[in-house]
């Protein structure tokens, strides 16, 4: 969103700390060159299409009525172009402040940030979650961070196992069974539900399961909320941050959960 804050200081250590660069947290010269940034952009604009006017459909609160759909899609066209250009409804409203984002349409220009092509210099050998900072580390067969994405935790975190494990499923679009005892605040389900696949999905875009009961990385319809507590026993990322990591993983790829990773102490709190 083009504020600096938490999420992005650790960013630029972990990058640092990747290429042997001072580790600092600040956007100095070197690292700005070696992340090839357009000091004096990064934002464009986008013209909507009636592709994206196909992606948007109401999408229900209710669980029950959830499992009646077929696909849970985006609800407004706002938030499809929100998460198609790797950011958030309010930063997409910051940058179009005489715009009713409610009311757009096909042939609608907005200002959008442009996101980065992200590519790893190196292959991904193992994953670590810190609970603590709420990070999946990207680790390479040399034990080298290339990568990491914030993650959300389960709000018991006390319940999260702890040690190694491995990566058993990776699913594009995945489907989700709504278990009401697992969502105890909610009342008007008596029985398990299939919910259909979709952006908004409970899961999102991309299920990457573990070789653990129920417990999994995925995408979230609300992106907004990563890097806070509140999930039922799952790591969420956003729905971009999913995509990329399921193309960086494979089958039996090992996955460390732990408290605090001591790998990448330079990355702070």
């Amino acid at each position: 969103d083009g504020i600096e804050g938490p999420k992005t200081e650790i960013a630029l250590r972990a990058f640092q700390l990747s290429r042997g660069f001072p580790v600092t947290g600040r956007l100095d010269e070197t690292t700005s060159e070696a992340l090839a940034l357009d000091r004096e952009g990064g934002t464009g604009t986008y013209r909507i299409t009636t592709d994206d006017e196909k992606l948007v459909s109401y999408c229900p609160a209710d669980w029950n009525e959830r499992s009646r759909r077929e696909r849970l899609l985006y609800p407004t066209l706002a938030n499809c172009i929100a998460e198609k250009l790797h950011t958030s409804e309010r930063c997409l409203a910051w940058l179009n402040p005489s715009k009713d984002l409610a009311a757009l349409k096909a042939g609608d220009e907005v200002a959008v940030p442009i996101p980065l092509e992200r590519q790893l210099a190196r292959p991904v050998d193992s994953l670590e979650i810190d609970l603590e900072r709420k990070l999946v580390l990207l680790i390479d067969a040399s034990g080298n961070l290339v990568g990491l994405v914030h993650c959300s935790v389960a709000r018991d975190v006390a319940s999260v196992p702890r040690g190694t494990c491995a990566v058993k499923t990776i699913v594009a679009d995945p489907g989700y069974t709504f278990d009401p005892k697992l969502w105890p605040e909610v009342r008007d389900v008596d029985r398990k539900l299939a919910i259909p696949p979709g952006p908004r999905s409970p899961v999102g875009i991309r299920w990457i399961g573990l070789d653990r009961p129920g417990v999994g990385i995925h995408g979230t319809p609300e992106p907004e909320n990563i890097g806070k507590t509140g999930s039922h026993g799952c790591f969420r990322l956003t729905n971009w941050d999913a995509e990329h990591l399921a193309s960086a993983v494979t089958l039996g790829m090992v996955v460390r959960i732990v408290d605090r990773s001591t790998r990448v102490e330079g990355l702070g709190n």
